[in-house]
C-alpha cells in the first residue's frame, strides 16, 4: 500500500442502497478522500458513471484488482460482510463495515483477528457511540455517578415493518437477521460499551408482528456477574415513531441516569466529588452542548465523525484509533448470538456457551439485491 500521510486517501464505498449512498455522499465530500464506487446493480452503477466523475464498479472483485485502494466502506446486505471484510482485509485495505458486523459471531473473531494481525483500521459503524448524550452517559457511569448500577432498560422503536409484504434483504432473516440485527443491535452495543459482554441471557422473545420468517420484536434479559441485570426492548414496527428511537435508562443507589439522541439526564441524591456541571436533584444536558464541532460535517455529527475518525486513522497509519473497532462489533454479535440461541432453546445462556448461528443458505446478495 502506498504512503496515504502525504496524498488523498483512496476509498471504494460498496453497496450503494439507503446507507451506502449515506456514506457515498460523505466519503465523496471529505476533502482528503479520492472516492470509488461498486454496486451489482446494472441501471444504478450507469446512471451514476453518465453523470459523476467518481469511478463506478459492478464487480467486487474487479474493483479489488483493478483500483489502488486504500480503504473500503463496505455497506452491502448484512449477509455479505463476512466475505467481503476478508477479502478487503486479505488485499491490505483498511475496513470501515456497516452494522451489524457478521451474521456469524466467529466470522466476526476471526475477521478481527486478522486485521490485527495485519495492521490495519477495522471499524463497524455503530454511529451511537459518537453521539453526545450518549458518550455522556458512559462518562458519568465511569466516574461512578448513581453509584451501583440496580436496574437498566435498553429500548429502540421504529417503524420499518408496518404491514404484511413482501420481504427486502433487511427483513429477510438469512440476509439481514431481522430487527435483532438492524434495530436491538443499537442499544446491544451501548450496553456492551458500558458494561462489557454479558454474563447470562435468559428470558428472550423473538417474536413477529407483520413479517414471515422474522423478528420484529425483541425481548431479553441480560445479567453481568460484575453489573447490573438489563432488560431489552426493541420493536421496528412502531408507528408512533417517526424514525428509529434509541433510550436507556438506569437507576443506581444514587441516582437515575437516562439518554437518547438528543439529552442525557442525571438525577443525584447526593452530590459526587470531582462531577462538575452536576449537583443533587435533576440535571439534563442536551447533545448540542455535549458534542464538539467536527471540522468536517454532513448529514451529522455522529455520522460525519465516525466516518472522519476512520479516514485520518488510516492517513495517519494508524491501526487501533477508532472507538467502534472489530473486537468490540464482535462482542455485540456474540451478545445477539446468545439471544437468539435462547430464544430457540428457552434455556438460559452463558457467554462461553454461545453456540455458533446457522443461517440458512440463500443465493447471494450484491449492493442490495440479488446478485
Amino acid at each position: 500500500m502506498s504512503d496515504t500521510v502525504s496524498r488523498k486517501v483512496r476509498i471504494a464505498v460498496v453497496g450503494l442502497g439507503k446507507m451506502g449512498m449515506s456514506h457515498f455522499a460523505m466519503v465523496n465530500a471529505h476533502p482528503d478522500v479520492e472516492t470509488v464506487a461498486c454496486d451489482g446493480s446494472a441501471f444504478l452503477t450507469s446512471v451514476l458513471s453518465k453523470n459523476i466523475p467518481t469511478p463506478i464498479h459492478k464487480d467486487f472483485d474487479s474493483m479489488l484488482s483493478e483500483e489502488q485502494l486504500d480503504a473500503v466502506v463496505i455497506a452491502t446486505p448484512s449477509r455479505a460482510h463476512a466475505p467481503m471484510v476478508e477479502k478487503a482485509l486479505e488485499a491490505g485495505l483498511h475496513v470501515f463495515c456497516e452494522k451489524p458486523f457478521c451474521l456469524d459471531w466467529t466470522d466476526s473473531e476471526r475477521l478481527t483477528k486478522r486485521a490485527y494481525e495485519k495492521g490495519l483500521v477495522a471499524q463497524v459503524g455503530y454511529h451511537y457511540r459518537y453521539v453526545g448524550a450518549f458518550g455522556e452517559m458512559k462518562r458519568l457511569l465511569d466516574a461512578g455517578a448513581i453509584g451501583t448500577v440496580t436496574h437498566v432498560l435498553a429500548e429502540a422503536y421504529g417503524p420499518v415493518v408496518l404491514r404484511p409484504k413482501r420481504a427486502t434483504w433487511r427483513t429477510d432473516k438469512a440476509e439481514g437477521g431481522g430487527c435483532l440485527y438492524d434495530y436491538a443491535a443499537h442499544p446491544l452495543n451501548l450496553l456492551n460499551w458500558y458494561f462489557g459482554a454479558p454474563d447470562r441471557v435468559s428470558g428472550s422473545v423473538l417474536s413477529s408482528v407483520f413479517s414471515e420468517g422474522t423478528d420484529d420484536e425483541v425481548f431479553s434479559t441480560l445479567q453481568w456477574n460484575e453489573g447490573p441485570t438489563a432488560q431489552l426492548s426493541v420493536n421496528w414496527s412502531d408507528e408512533s415513531h417517526r424514525k428509529m428511537t434509541t433510550r436507556l435508562s438506569m437507576i443506581g443507589t444514587n441516582g437515575r441516569l437516562f439518554a437518547d439522541r438528543q439529552e442525557c439526564q442525571l438525577y443525584l441524591r447526593e452530590e459526587v466529588p470531582g462531577l462538575d456541571g452536576y449537583g443533587r436533584g435533576w440535571t439534563v444536558k442536551y447533545t448540542t452542548e455535549l458534542t464538539e464541532d467536527r471540522w468536517f460535517y454532513l448529514r451529522g455529527e455522529e455520522y460525519s465523525g465516525q466516518l472522519d475518525d476512520f479516514i485520518l486513522a488510516v492517513k495517519a497509519g494508524k491501526t487501533a484509533a477508532t472507538e467502534n473497532d472489530f473486537a468490540s462489533a464482535t462482542e455485540t454479535d456474540k451478545t445477539m448470538a446468545m439471544i437468539i440461541e435462547n430464544a430457540e432453546t428457552g434455556a438460559p445462556v452463558g457467554a462461553a456457551s454461545a453456540r455458533k448461528v446457522e443461517a440458512p443458505k440463500k443465493r447471494g446478495w450484491f449492493g442490495g439485491r440479488r446478485a
